[in-house]
């Protein structure tokens, strides 16, 4: 993902060159490419990450992760990050 940040509109897809490892805080996602480990701090992003297909927009994604709205900005911005 880029370094600006994603649009509601925009569809994502986690790179095949990340694992996630599934934590009771969240999970673990390691690049294979860069070897840069992060930390997933919610179930919720986790839930997220998991529904980035490339099909859905973001807004879809996050309705069906169940984030409530007002809360949007700061899930797009930690999947910016």
């Amino acid at each position: 993902m880029g370094s600006s940040l994603i649009s509601l509109d925009d569809t994502v897809r986690l790179a095949s060159s990340v694992a996630l490892r599934p934590e009771p805080f969240g999970a673990l996602a390691y690049h294979f490419g860069n070897r840069r480990l992060t930390f997933l701090k919610r179930p919720e992003l986790l839930t997220l990450v998991q529904s980035l297909d490339g099909r859905r927009s973001m807004r879809e994604c996050l309705n069906d992760a169940g984030i409530p709205e007002n809360h949007w900005s700061a899930y797009l911005a930690a999947l910016t990050s």
